[in-house]
């Protein structure tokens, strides 16, 4: 029996090296000799408490839980180190009865329990680790299909041929080979100037892209106001005796152009590297000289209401 469980704990004691290494721990426990007296010696070991402290912040790191192993076993921190041992592995929903029940005290004190920990430990972190790189390979895939799609819908709109092949860098190439070709058959000031004349580097592209999902933040709320405030105005219209017996008249007419606004904004930073500089131009729509040639009969039914109501028509008009 005695000959069985040596067999036993070799064969334990080779899974976790093997474990350790293709995890890319590079601590002192590497070594056969190392880790057979580490797990000998227990709870009174720095080197396993470290090692356990290392396992289960890699795993932390990739999922969401709560407990965690941050004391390190020897002296007075043995019963926070099994405290806290004993709760990571319950959220863990370990299997190993011998490590999560009974008295707190008691375990992790045979040479197999200490081995049956890194080996538990040590396999869940690879599992997260093959989980984590196929959701990273599934993402690059959808990336790549994301980006396919749109420069499939370049090569239609530029009247190429069907792509033949998915290499998007010669993709984008016949593409840009075509847009020299046609702007080579216009006047220069076409297309206009870029209203972005500086290159960005990656530092500052990324800062840009983070300034533009704050701006979309702050934008998305102000839609989503203002999206109410037309629900509930186009609601007010309904309270009158004349306007019930048109409401399924309204809620035909308004429902399809309501669902059709999106409290998310579509700008992303592409528009602002396809700006021009007529975009910087801002256009009087008030003045004495504008409104002579803007006044029409329709003025005057849109101004009768009130400016609250305008700001609002302007929601449905620059979504149309």
């Amino acid at each position: 029996g005695s000959m069985r469980a040596r067999e036993q704990e070799l064969k334990m004691e080779s899974d976790v090296l093997d474990a350790l290494e293709a995890l890319g721990y590079k601590g002192p426990l590497l070594e056969e000799e190392a880790l057979s007296k580490a797990v000998e010696n227990g709870l009174s070991s720095p080197d396993f408490s470290e090692l356990c402290v290392w396992l289960s912040s890699e795993i932390k790191s990739m999922c969401d839980l709560e407990e965690s192993i941050t004391s390190t076993a020897g002296g007075e921190d043995v019963e926070s180190f099994q405290l806290e041992i004993s709760g990571f592995l319950k959220e863990m929903a370990c299997p190993y009865s011998a490590l999560v029940s009974g008295d707190i005290k008691d375990r992790l004190k045979k040479k197999e329990d200490c081995l049956k920990l890194l080996l538990f430990l040590s396999t869940e972190l690879q599992a997260l680790q093959i989980l984590h790189s196929k959701q990273l390979k599934s993402s690059h895939l959808e990336k790549n299909n994301e980006i396919y799609q749109e420069v499939q819908t370049l090569c239609d709109s530029l009247g190429l041929l069907k792509p033949s092949s998915s290499d998007i860098p010669l993709l984008l190439s016949n593409v840009e080979s075509k847009i020299k070709d046609i702007l080579s058959k216009v006047k220069n000031t076409h297309v206009g100037k870029p209203l972005l004349t500086t290159p960005l580097n990656p530092d500052q592209t990324e800062r840009l892209e983070k300034i533009n999902d704050a701006l979309c933040s702050e934008y998305e709320c102000r839609r989503r106001m203002l999206m109410k405030r037309l629900d509930v105005t186009v609601q007010s219209f309904g309270w009158s005796d004349r306007a019930k017996i048109k409401t399924d008249d309204i809620a035909r007419i308004y429902q399809p152009k309501r669902y059709a606004l999106s409290p998310k904004t579509t700008i992303t930073f592409a528009h602002l590297l396809a700006a021009r500089e007529d975009l910087s131009k801002i256009i009087g729509t008030s003045s004495g000289s504008t409104r002579e040639k803007t006044t029409c009969a329709i003025n005057k039914v849109y101004f009768s209401f009130s400016c609250g109501f305008t700001e609002l028509l302007k929601v449905i008009w620059y979504n149309n």
